[in-house]
């Protein structure tokens, strides 16, 4: 009983502390202790075993964040929420929440933000990389949130000191982006509301995180009042942008999406196929590969040079890169989608076709594209996009280029 007074008295006086700090806990069932913020360690992001009980984007832990380009016009939070995997069952992900300071929660919509390729390490993780200021797609977030948009950002599955991210994955990247919005909406600190207009959004894995998310929100999440889609250098077919890197410059992203896919289905047993080199070179890469690693160490190398055999074209891998090609349920909400013409990393005319597939089922979609090549395609698009989602939060009809 000591014990149980002690623990009482200790989480009281904490609450007592984080509210003199402004920081709001979060609100549990009834009859349940307060969802305290914490652990402030990299343990944070493993995940609890077993996962509690509850519904996909409910809040399982959370604890202030402090991102260093917009720690002055921001409130944010790192969450750790529930959500479902490539498989269906429930996972773990994490990610960040940002609400503009001034802004009236009660109205303040919300950007579901798919970020593009982090790398496989854990130090990749984007909601560290938003901390550290280093996140490639900070001008979107800067964007939004100077519109008086909050931000949720999903780590995406798999980013913890024991996990591998199931990268590239489409069935697991549209739950992780869809129940981060959720779990903005669940997070008390946050106070937005249920029925804040949203729009997803990403460019790169980012604009094919943003478009599963509305390809599976109708389905998934049909409480959300969603407006639209934005999606930039949409990897939309796995198996044709596979023929685009093998041997060329990104051949570090093919090897990341195998490394991805084998994460989210066991059954893929990559290992199998691998050499002595891939075995120990892929080893390398999840314990310490980002983005610039991932093109610099592994430009040109082809898929032999890691493997006895091809796994893309076992009829195992197909069926996996089947589930995970767009465009099987196209969104029910106006699209912005862009690519860059020359894209060097994610091939244009495989992008083009989903645009045309979109088209013929009658989604209201807006493509363009713009002279660049991949990386600096998030940039040429990003004026347009974020034109596109004020306009859309406010309610102007959608254009077509259809």
């Amino acid at each position: 009983m000591k014990s149980v007074h002690l623990r009482r008295t200790v989480s009281a006086l904490l609450g007592v502390a984080l509210a003199a700090l402004g920081v709001v806990a979060a609100s549990p069932p009834a009859g349940a202790a307060p969802l305290l913020p914490g652990p402030f360690d990299d343990s944070f992001y493993v995940p609890p075993s077993p996962l509690p009980s509850g519904k996909p984007g409910d809040v399982i832990r959370w604890r202030p964040s402090v991102p260093l380009l917009n720690a002055a016009n921001a409130d944010a939070w790192q969450v750790m929420y529930l959500s479902t995997d490539a498989l269906g069952r429930p996972d773990a992900v994490t990610g960040t929440i940002m609400v503009p300071k001034g802004a009236d929660p009660a109205t303040t919509p919300i950007v579901g933000y798919a970020v593009g390729t982090q790398g496989p390490a854990f130090k990749c993780t984007a909601s560290k990389a938003i901390e550290r200021g280093t996140l490639y797609d900070q001008p979107a977030l800067n964007d939004s949130i100077s519109s008086g948009y909050a931000v949720a950002v999903t780590d995406y599955e798999g980013y913890s000191p024991t996990t591998v991210p199931t990268y590239i994955t489409g069935q697991s990247m549209g739950p992780a982006v869809i129940d981060s919005v959720r779990a903005a909406q669940n997070l008390p600190a946050a106070r937005l509301a249920k029925t804040a207009k949203v729009i997803f959004q990403g460019y790169s894995q980012g604009g094919g995180g943003a478009m599963w998310a509305g390809e599976k929100q109708p389905s998934y999440a049909p409480e959300l009042n969603v407006a639209g889609v934005v999606a930039g250098g949409v990897p939309a077919d796995l198996t044709e942008v596979a023929k685009g890197l093998d041997g060329y410059l990104g051949f570090g992203f093919l090897a990341f999406a195998a490394v991805g896919l084998d994460a989210a289905y066991p059954d893929l047993k990559l290992d199998s196929f691998l050499n002595a080199t891939g075995r120990t070179q892929l080893a390398d890469a999840k314990k310490n590969a980002c983005t610039a690693e991932l093109l610099l160490n592994y430009a040109f190398k082809k898929i032999g040079d890691f493997t006895t055999s091809n796994p893309l074209a076992t009829p195992q891998w197909q069926a996996r890169l089947a589930q995970n090609k767009l465009g099987a349920h196209p969104p029910r909400v106006p699209v912005f989608q862009y690519h860059a013409s020359t894209d060097e990393i994610v091939n244009t005319p495989q992008a083009e076709a989903l645009h045309r597939a979109y088209c013929a089922a009658g989604v209201r979609e807006q493509w363009t594209t713009y002279p660049a090549e991949h990386a600096t395609g998030l940039i040429a698009g990003q004026a347009d996009a974020h034109q596109w989602i004020v306009k859309r939060f406010t309610g102007e009809p959608a254009p077509s280029n259809c």
